[in-house]
């Protein structure tokens, strides 16, 4: 036994011997590591700088009596707005505005107290301008008049309704997210959704675009130029599909029925507005309407013929004003259906004020905005001049 008791006292002093050399050896690899500088961790890949540039606009740095009139005059490209019967100029309107431009969709972040809104007939024949606008209130209380159809905003409510229609309403002090998206970018929905105007959309769909609107709008000073059309597909599809699953009740009225047609027009318009034959007799054989019930409903916007000459010219004009772009101008006529150069010149320079040729130098950057002035005319990077190009970039 205790040979037994020596051979363990021998074996564990071996093992503790045999211990402390491996601390000793671990601690001169240590110190010799220390002798030479640690070895920098390799740079993560540099995250690509933001794209987008806001428009901003804000009246709480102006005189109080002089904030609501430089806020209808900024915000006259889209509506004309007034104060409550009760409210007076001088109380003030501290009002912000801000726009990003996601080259095919815009963004709108607004803050303002009551006011009373109105989009024209007037207005709508004579600033282009016919996008679907989206709003979603996180704050506040609406009511939107489009042809006797009142529809009330309210937090968690997603509203749709078109540009190219008249409409009226009013607000109490609110905060408002509103997209605007081209028609181009809802022209392939599915055959059997009709996009109605003037519509609360619901149901799932519609949660889950609230969700992501609110993640799109906490990141836009973050997104880069590649992350944007990813960003406005994404927003477009969600939107398709809260249309196509959405509960909002029609109105069944007559003036639904002529809504539903204006727009099935304009979508028709939109994808074959390259073609040679875009007439009001195709209209009327391919859509299945009379060619008195056209023209009775495209009499407002200055009958069928203008309409498809705008929508002509709006596409001929971001194709001149693209620098990438350098085809020959009468090829682009021609491409966008003038059959004659000389008709192209008198009709563009009537539209824009400027001949086709000044065009060229007349780029409008997709993504880059500033602060602005009161009264932004003139201004290229202005709120009005993004509404109009909206959606006419290559």
């Amino acid at each position: 036994m205790s040979d037994l008791r020596r051979e363990d006292r021998s074996q564990s002093a071996s093992d503790e011997a045999q211990d402390e050399s491996w601390r000793g050896d671990r601690k001169s690899m240590q110190s010799e590591r220390r002798r030479f500088p640690r070895p920098e961790k390799a740079a993560e890949g540099a995250l690509p700088p933001p794209a987008l540039q806001p428009l901003k606009f804000s009246t709480r740095g102006m005189e109080p009596g002089d904030q609501f009139a430089a806020w209808q005059t900024y915000v006259a490209p889209l509506a004309d707005v007034r104060l409550p019967d009760n409210a007076s100029p001088e109380a003030g309107f501290p009002a912000d505005h801000t726009a990003w431009n996601l080259g095919g969709m815009l963004v709108v972040q607004q803050d303002a107290p009551p006011h009373s809104y109105m989009r024209s007939q007037a207005k709508v024949k004579a600033n282009h301008v016919d996008h679907w606008h989206i709003s979603v209130l996180s704050s506040g209380r609406t009511w939107t008049e489009v042809d006797g159809h009142v529809l009330d905003g309210e937090p968690g409510k997603v509203e749709l309704r078109s540009l190219g229609h008249p409409f009226r309403g009013r607000s109490t002090e609110a905060k408002v997210l509103s997209l605007f998206l081209p028609r181009a970018l809802l022209l392939d929905v599915p055959a059997p959704v009709e996009i109605e105007n003037n519509i609360a959309l619901s149901g799932v769909f519609t949660n889950m675009l609230i969700e992501f609107l609110d993640s799109v709008e906490h990141n836009l000073a973050r997104l880069a130029a590649t992350d944007l059309p990813h960003v406005v597909q994404t927003v477009r599809n969600m939107i398709v599909a809260a249309i196509s699953t959405s509960a909002a009740q029609s109105t069944g009225t007559e003036q639904h029925s002529a809504l539903a047609l204006t727009e099935r027009v304009r979508r028709f318009v939109e994808a074959n507005l390259i073609s040679g034959d875009l007439t009001a007799e195709r209209i009327c054989r391919e859509l299945g309407v009379s060619r008195t019930r056209l023209y009775q409903i495209f009499e407002q916007y200055g009958g069928v013929h203008h309409y498809i000459q705008r929508r002509r010219l709006l596409s001929a004009h971001a194709a001149l004003s693209d620098p990438a772009n350098r085809e020959q101008i009468v090829d682009i006529a021609f491409a966008v259906g003038f059959s004659s150069a000389a008709h192209f010149s008198r009709a563009f320079g009537k539209e824009f004020g400027y001949s086709p040729r000044e065009a060229r130098n007349l780029t409008i950057p997709r993504y880059v905005g500033q602060i602005i002035s009161p009264a932004p005319s003139g201004n290229s990077h202005s709120f009005d001049e993004w509404l109009k190009t909206l959606g006419y970039y290559h």
